[in-house]
C-alpha cells in the first residue's frame, strides 16, 4: 500500500482549477508510506544465520519525507542463541536519502531491540549506517558502512567485554535483466570487531549470489550465501550446527 498525504488546500485548489489545467503534473506528496512482509527460508545477518537455519517471517514500513527524510521500522523472527533469548528483531530506524548527478546517498541512525530478551541482560544497540549507489545502465553499484560506536550491549551477553565496537564495509552489484522480470544481485561483505549477532567472530568476510524473479507486487529471490568463518571462531551459546557455512536462501517480499 502506498498513502500520499496532501493538504486541504492542496486538494481544494486542484478541484477549483480549468479545464486549462488538466494536464498539468501532480503535485509531489508530502509523505509517501511504503511496506512489505516476506518470509525468507533462512535470516542471514552479514552471512550469519539469525534465524538457526529455519524459516522465518519478516516485515517492514516506511515513512519518507518529501525532503528524503524517513524513519522506518524492520522487524524479523530470530532464534533465542542470538540475543539472551529474544524470539524477535526490531530495528528502529531514522535517515536521509539524496541524489546528487545520479548518485544516491543515504544515512542515519539504526537502534537494535530485542524487545524478549532475558530482563536484566543489556542487548539493544546503536548502528551509524552510510552508503552511495549509482546505475550505469541496467546495473547499480553501491557501496556502504555500519558501525557500532563501543557499546556495553555489543559485548553482552558472550563475550566477556565490557564494551566493543564493530565496523561492517561492504559492496553491492544488481540489476535487472532487460525485458524480463528476473534479476541478478552479489554482496561482497567484510566484519571488523566482534559483536554478539555475529556470533563472537572477530574478522570475517561474507558474499552471497542471487537471482530474482518479480511478479506483480511479489518478488521471489534464490541466493547462495557464504563466509570465511570456521566453527571453532563462535563465541557464546551458539547452535552446534555452523550458523556461518554455507547455505541457499529463497525468499518471497510481497510489497505494498
Amino acid at each position: 500500500m502506498r498513502t500520499s498525504f496532501i493538504g486541504l488546500s492542496a486538494l481544494a485548489l486542484a478541484a477549483a482549477a480549468s479545464p486549462a489545467f488538466a494536464d498539468a503534473p501532480a503535485a509531489t506528496p508530502m509523505f509517501t508510506l511504503t511496506g512489505s512482509a516476506a518470509l525468507v527460508s533462512d535470516y542471514r545477518f552479514r552471512g550469519i544465520s539469525q534465524s538457526g537455519k529455519r524459516i522465518a517471517p519478516q516485515a517492514s514500513a516506511t515513512l519518507t519525507h518529501s525532503s528524503g527524510a524517513y524513519i522506518s521500522f524492520w522487524s524479523s523472527s530470530i532464534d533465542d542463541y542470538v540475543a539472551a533469548g529474544a524470539d524477535a528483531e526490531l530495528d528502529l530506524i531514522a535517515g536521509y536519502s539524496t541524489t546528487i548527478k545520479g548518485v544516491t546517498l543515504d544515512g542515519g541512525l539504526l537502534y537494535y531491540v530485542y524487545p524478549s530478551a532475558a530482563k536484566g541482560v543489556n542487548t539493544d544497540f546503536l548502528e551509524i549506517y552510510g552508503s552511495a549507489k549509482s546505475a550505469f545502465g541496467p546495473v547499480t553499484l553501491k557501496g556502504g558502512f555500519a558501525y557500532d560506536p563501543k557499546q556495553k550491549a555489543i559485548a553482552s551477553p558472550i563475550l566477556g567485554h565490557s564494551k566493543d565496537d564493530n565496523l561492517y564495509l561492504y559492496a553491492e552489484a544488481s540489476g535487472a535483466i532487460p525485458n524480463t522480470p528476473f534479476g541478478l544481485t552479489s554482496h561482497l561483505g567484510y566484519s571488523h570487531g566482534r559483536s554478539f549477532l555475529t556470533a563472537g567472530l572477530k574478522d570475517y568476510l561474507d558474499w552471497n549470489l542471487g537471482a530474482t524473479y518479480t511478479w506483480k507486487a511479489a518478488t521471489f529471490g534464490v541466493s547462495y550465501v557464504d563466509t570465511d568463518a570456521k566453527k571453532g571462531q563462535f563465541v557464546g551459546n551458539v547452535p552446534s550446527k555452523n550458523v556461518a557455512s554455507a547455505g541457499v536462501v529463497a525468499s518471497v517480499t510481497y510489497a505494498f
